[in-house]
């Protein structure tokens, strides 16, 4: 889908003010037109590409899991407003379809011509919306970021893609970074159990074997049963696995219960669809993989 292109003259004449801090953007007297992000890992992007010409509004902020998040009155009005809208488009933030009313017009799928997964078992018909948990498939998202931007802000479209060049070497040096991390880990300990299948990404790209997750399903709106728990660790203990990973927007019991009975480690803190707190280290996408992996690599050594 394309982006609807606005006036230089008038774009020019709103652009101005200075750059918004949080998620929800717009900062009294900031005139730019808003550009609006479904989640925070599509909000850090827009950031990382816009830089200070453009005013990002979040609809599921930080911390929030986009799985079950509800569109507030205040995101209905974000998204009336918005010049551009940047959304995932892979079922994640379906949240996003009930306030479009038909304005198709406005809205980016950042994903596109991203190599998608299936699931497994019943979902194998369904794509896996994670796609930024491998940092090539961010490359992917940067670049359509940037060629939206540069749509929407033709004065501004070399910066735009100069941006999305530099954050993509970034990409690159953290997927360098990632590697070796990944590779200091014993091969027969490179196992993942997840809270829900949200890694897929990040252990096809890296060489881990994915075991099972506590959730079997891509969506945390899936509820696991006791025969799924109990199947899930026999598994655990036949293949010696090391860890369970919990994600930090997700209710961690049920995964540290699993940790519990079968005697192995529990790292609660992963981030699967959201980002880290400002200051955090893991309030950037780069900065959220390579969170992740150092606390992977940490559990399963």
């Amino acid at each position: 889908m394309k982006a609807s292109l606005l006036s230089i003259a008038a774009l020019l004449g709103v652009m101005t003010a200075a750059c918004g801090g949080g998620d929800s953007g717009g900062a009294d007297g900031d005139t730019r037109p808003p550009v609006v992000a479904t989640t925070a890992i599509i909000g850090a992007l827009v950031r990382a590409v816009g830089g200070e010409q453009v005013r990002v509004e979040v609809l599921a902020p930080s911390g929030v899991d986009p799985h079950e998040y509800e569109l507030t009155a205040e995101n209905l009005r974000q998204v009336e407003r918005a010049k551009v809208i940047l959304r995932n488009g892979i079922g994640l933030d379906a949240f996003l379809d009930k306030a479009l009313k038909g304005s198709q017009e406005r809205v980016v799928i950042v994903t596109d011509g991203v190599g998608l997964r299936r699931g497994e078992g019943g979902e194998a018909k369904e794509s896996d919306p994670h796609v930024w948990q491998n940092p090539l498939n961010v490359k992917v998202m940067v670049e359509n970021i940037a060629g939206a931007l540069a749509k929407f802000d033709p004065a501004r479209a070399d910066v735009y893609r100069q941006n999305a060049k530099t954050y993509g070497q970034k990409l690159d040096d953290v997927d360098g970074q990632i590697q070796q991390l990944i590779e200091s880990i014993p091969a027969a300990s490179r196992k993942m159990v997840t809270n829900h299948d949200a890694f897929g990404y990040f252990i096809e790209r890296y060489g881990l074997t994915f075991v099972g997750a506590v959730i079997p399903s891509m969506t945390t709106q899936a509820e696991p049963s006791a025969k799924d728990s109990a199947a899930l660790e026999d598994t655990i203990r036949r293949d010696r696995v090391k860890a369970v990973f919990a994600e930090s927007s997700i209710d961690p019991k049920i995964a540290q219960q699993i940790a519990k009975d079968t005697g192995v480690k529990i790292v609660d803190d992963l981030y699967g669809d959201t980002l880290g707190k400002a200051g955090s280290g893991a309030d950037t996408v780069d900065g959220m993989l390579l969170t992740n992996a150092r606390k992977i690599a940490e559990a399963l050594r």
